[in-house]
């Protein structure tokens, strides 16, 4: 079987859009030209790709193994597309990242500015997307780097940074714990809590610590963004729990304040940037790391 660029261009969109309409929308052709080459491709391998329903199509098993050649080669391609752009005098290509939202507000803006004062024509596509979703994406091509919370190097990731952040509980300056050096959850259960939902990291390290504590008391709020803590944390009495990441502006601006969490053992969260295992990089995913790790390695809020 020969399977060519555009041939796997086409499947490869197909995969992602879940539609032959939306892919064909994508690629701007026609949906009969993305249809018939989907068909061709099926007709050489002798099997379905997709499962056509009304919603759209799916992959069958045909397709998943496909997908995972279509990925590797469409990925060394635009790393060879990168190269030979530099050889041409030039730095341009492009960089998809899936971070946690925690990321995205800080210090992703300053990691993206700083890149581009080094090489404007790279373009950066960000997707905000829970911990746990993070490995799927980057093993579907979705994303070239990962950005987050307490995951592991293993099935298929390579962990190329790593630190610690502590945890800690988030509040006003004007609330009557913030001038505490640290605070127990005993104390902050007196006032109304923001807890993380379930799609959060820190949420079982936050239920783990509450059961070892004896405490039963429910949240006044539990969601999985960010923001809505951080927002609901500003306005007293309420307290919420998060790293100490992701926090940093709005600490120096004096709207929030960040008390470390004082209980038995460690209490902190793992954090890591992570790429597919077995990965060339194109020059523009790695100056984008270059420029991440070095941010990193650089914060107050990390330690090694």
């Amino acid at each position: 079987m020969r399977f060519h660029s555009r041939e796997l261009l086409y499947f490869d969109a197909v995969r992602r859009a879940g539609s032959i309409r939306e892919a064909a929308r994508s690629l701007n052709v026609a949906s009969s030209a993305v249809n018939r080459k989907i068909l061709q491709i099926e007709e050489e391998i002798g099997m379905p790709l997709f499962e056509r329903h009304a919603a759209g199509v799916s992959l069958t098993a045909a397709g998943e193994a496909l997908a995972r050649h279509a990925i590797h080669v469409l990925q060394d391609l635009e790393r060879t597309e990168s190269e030979l752009e530099g050889l041409r005098g030039g730095t341009r290509g492009s960089v998809s990242v899936a971070a946690v939202e925690a990321v995205c507000l800080s210090p992703l803006p300053e990691v993206i500015r700083a890149l581009h004062r080094r090489a404007p024509r790279i373009e950066v596509e960000v997707q905000s997307l829970g911990s746990k979703a993070i490995p799927a994406a980057l093993a579907d091509g979705r994303a070239d780097v990962g950005i987050a919370f307490d995951l592991a190097s293993g099935d298929g990731l390579k962990q190329v940074f790593a630190a610690r952040a502590a945890l800690g509980a988030v509040m006003s300056p004007e609330h009557p714990l913030a001038e505490r050096e640290t605070v127990t959850l005993s104390d902050c259960a007196e006032w109304p809590m923001v807890r993380a939902g379930s799609n959060l990291s820190m949420a079982r390290r936050i239920e783990d610590l509450m059961a070892r504590s004896g405490l039963n008391r429910p949240a006044a709020v539990t969601t999985d963004s960010i923001v809505l803590m951080q927002q609901l944390a500003m306005r007293p009495p309420y307290v919420a729990f998060q790293a100490a990441f992701g926090l940093e502006t709005l600490a120096r601006d004096g709207a929030l304040v960040f008390v470390p969490l004082r209980a038995g053992g460690d209490l902190s969260i793992g954090f890591g940037v992570y790429m597919r295992e077995g990965r060339a990089l194109p020059t523009a995913v790695d100056l984008f790391l270059q420029q991440l790790t070095q941010t990193l390695t650089a914060m107050p809020a990390l330690r090694g």
